[in-house]
């Protein structure tokens, strides 16, 4: 999720200050996708400049109230209606890493995956405990927001754990590549008809 839009999802629902949507937003994602308040601000900025939000005069305290335009109302609903394309998302840097591993001389790749699964698997454990300390009936939104975000990092973790297993054979079953060898590996020509009688 982009800032910019969960910033707007939380505007939709009434008008904010920035602290607020700071907290709510922190309390949507289950904190885990924490801001500092500078983000929440420069963010509020550009959505101001865009046009998808107004700001209002500070009340007592100093603190301005955004409200959401028409135009921020309709952005927001073509975000929602559209979906995430797996482009869209940042690189994977654990990928990365592996790729990097499996190519960079002295390098044990083997290992680098036995640590990460180490690492996931107890990540996995942890976010287990929790689902299982929370409520099955979510009383709220807040708690069901949690609960939703809760389970794609258990099936993110899950499916991360499956594809290092993968990782794993794979780099069992690959012959190690000499720093001789200066192009791609020719596969052996196949036998004729007559060497096979």
């Amino acid at each position: 999720m982009s800032i910019r839009h969960g910033l707007l999802a939380l505007l939709s629902q009434g008008p904010r200050y920035g602290y607020q949507l700071r907290a709510e937003f922190e309390s949507s994602t289950g904190a885990t996708w924490p801001l500092n308040i500078g983000q929440v601000y420069s963010t509020l900025s550009r959505l101001e400049r865009d046009e998808l939000v107004t700001r209002g005069d500070a009340d007592a305290e100093g603190r301005f109230v955004y409200r959401i335009t028409t135009a921020g109302e309709e952005d927001v609903r073509r975000w929602f209606a559209t979906p995430i394309a797996r482009s869209d998302r940042p690189r994977d840097e654990l990928a990365i890493k592996l790729a990097m591993a499996v190519t960079t001389p002295g390098v044990d790749a083997g290992h680098v995956v036995q640590t990460q699964r180490t690492a996931t698997l107890r990540t996995l454990q942890d976010l287990t405990r929790l689902k299982a300390g929370s409520p099955a009936v979510p009383a709220d939104q807040g708690d069901r927001a949690w609960r939703l975000v809760l389970e794609s990092m258990i099936f993110q973790a899950e499916a991360e754990v499956r594809w290092l297993d993968h990782c794993e054979a794979y780099v069992a079953r690959a012959e190690p590549v000499t720093a001789a060898s200066s192009g791609p590996v020719e596969a052996p020509a196949p036998a004729d008809e007559e060497a096979r009688r």
